[in-house]
Parts: C-alpha cells; structure tokens; sequence
C-alpha cells in the first residue's frame, strides 16, 4: 500500500512522550549498539518515559538488521527503515515527523556528540530554552582540513545567508515541541535542518561542548557531499548569492565600457594593438562570468522545478516500534508530507 501522510501546515500533534532522541544511521553497524547503549542510560537518567527514534538511510550493511534486533529488545527503540538513501538531512526530517516527545534531543549515531550531556541541556531547557545547540568547543579526532573547512564554512555561510546560523555547531541540539511543530510544517525540499531551526526563533541558548572522536567507521561526508551541502545552506536561506551576481554583473559591465573605451581611443591614436591575445583573454573572462552567473540563477530555478513538483521528502519501507511492525494508520500525523509502503 503506498499513500501520503499529511495534515495542514501547522497543525500541532500531542506529544505522547517526555523525551525522544533522534538519530539518523547511515552504514552505523558497528556503532548502533554501543550508541543505544549509552544513549539509553543518558535517556534513562532523565525520565523513564522516553523513545530512541532510529532511521535507517538507505544502508548498506548490516544497519536494518541491527536496528530490528534493537527495536525486538527495547521497547523504547522505534526503528524506521527509508525505501532508499535520501540523505542525512531527509533522513533526520523522518525521525522528527516520527517521534513523539515533549522534547526532542537530535543526535548523530557515530558517538561523537556524547549522549551524556543530555542532562546538562535538560537543565537549560528547564530554564526556559526553546532550543539547547551544541556548540562546538574542540573537535578530537578530525584532520586538519575537517577542521578549516568547518571552520570556514560558517563564516562563509553567514557571509551570504541573511538568517544568523550559530557557528561551529552541527545538528545536535535540543528542541521542544513548539519548536519541532513549528519545523515540521515546512515542507521544503532541500532542508538544512540546524539554518531552519534558527530561523524559527524562540529562546536559543548554546551549550559548550568538545566534540570526540568517532567510535567506529568513518565520516560519511566527503567534499562532494560537503560542498553540496555548503550549497543547499546558501541557497535555503538566502537570494543574497543573486543579488551578487547582480552587482558583479553591473561592475563588469562598467569595466566593459571603458575597454570598448580605450579601445576606440586607442584607434583614433594609431595605437591599436595587434594580435588576438588579449582579445581572447577578455572574451573568456566576461564568458566566464557570464556562465558562473547562469549556474546560479539555474540552481535556484532547478530548486524551484524540485519544489512545485511536491514529491514527498522521504519513502519509508518499515517502521518497528516494541518489536513489532507499525501499520499505515499508526503513523503519526505532521505537517510533512511523506510517503509510505507497505
């Protein structure tokens, strides 16, 4: 059977749970169950009442069948299984239109956001935050090129974005509900989930933190992938990318008229250069340009054909919660439009 789940934007579903922590999992096999097992005793020291929410991206290891023997163990484990890799981001949007807590904790499974600070941000959450983020004080474990591209790319991203986004933070941080109803009621396709959670307001509070070393495998974003997601960043949150090229294209169109300038005075005075060098070097300068501006405007119009055709976000194949699989019509409502087989 396959349908989609939706409800108006901003409708707001009861949350059922105190807590839940959403993680997504992508090739994470050797490291689910040591991330459940330290993940259910940060949970278990805040309320009994809780859910770890696990979504499988698509892997291609062992990660579903791990996951099933979680879910078949813990009652507490709900396991969702995507139809295909949709990405971290898509992926993560899944367990957050799944997940039922009054609060909300969003984590990576590779363990190097430690689940044990949980009760730390459970403290600034009791203090009247809307949102805790992580707030990256080291980075153990990482390159030095890791590390400088991180480094650069918030500076860069609040360069061209007109919404602040924290800098040196990832998507670990936790959320209340308000805030997570808020989030599931925008249906856009390319998501940076940790620019929109900023964008949504309310009381954000950081929480310093140094960051480990991943406990097994290894980081799933190369350059491809972080420039792709560099990219979605930018042109989420901002048209400021057009309005450059805009300028750029009124500074080399000045520039264009005073070479045609000197050029019809260098004729006048006998003084024309010969030869196709510098011909050709100006030709392909403003070619250049010409084509760098098109690519933009291109990558938005391209969003912008993504968006109208309303796809759902995400496909998922199977959901188990307390070992047993979940019909279509226990899944839960929200303001994203997902689509579901059975």
């Amino acid at each position: 059977m396959k349908g989609f789940v939706t409800t108006p934007p901003g409708h707001s579903r009861h949350a059922t749970t105190k807590l839940s922590a959403v993680a997504p999992c992508y090739n994470e096999a050797a490291v689910l169950v040591e991330f459940h097992g330290r993940m259910s005793a940060a949970l278990s020291i805040v309320t009994d009442d809780y859910e770890i929410v696990l979504v499988n991206d698509g892997s291609s290891d062992d990660s579903w069948p791990v996951l099933l023997s979680l879910a078949a163990e813990d009652p507490h484990v709900v396991a969702i299984n995507l139809s295909r890799n949709h990405g971290h981001q898509l992926a993560l949007t899944a367990g957050l239109a799944y997940c039922r807590g009054e609060r909300v904790l969003i984590i990576d499974a590779d363990l190097q956001d430690p689940p044990e600070l949980l009760s730390e941000m459970m403290a600034l959450c009791d203090g009247g935050a809307d949102i805790v983020y992580g707030k990256r004080r080291s980075r153990a474990g990482e390159s030095i090129f890791k590390r400088l591209t991180a480094f650069l790319f918030y500076r860069v991203l609040n360069l061209f974005t007109d919404q602040h986004i924290p800098e040196d933070t990832g998507d670990f941080r936790l959320v209340t509900r308000r805030v997570l109803d808020v989030l599931n009621s925008m249906p856009e396709n390319h998501r940076f989930i940790r620019g929109m959670i900023s964008w949504v307001g309310f009381k954000q509070v950081p929480f310093l933190y140094d960051r480990s070393p991943r406990f097994a495998g290894e980081s799933k974003y190369q350059v491809r992938k972080m420039l792709r997601f560099a990219l979605d960043a930018i042109t989420s949150f901002s048209v400021r990318p057009l309005r450059l090229a805009f300028y750029a294209g009124g500074i080399l169109c000045a520039f264009s008229i005073l070479l045609l300038a000197f050029s019809i005075g260098a004729y006048f005075v006998d003084r024309t250069i010969r030869g196709w060098t510098s011909i050709m070097a100006v030709l392909l300068f403003f070619l250049a340009a010409q084509f760098l501006v098109l690519g933009l405007i291109g990558e938005y119009v391209g969003r912008l054909y993504m968006e109208t055709k309303h796809r759902p976000l995400f496909i998922v194949e199977d959901v188990v919660a307390g070992g047993r699989p979940l019909t279509r019509s226990a899944v839960p409502d929200s303001g994203i439009q997902a689509g579901y087989e059975r």
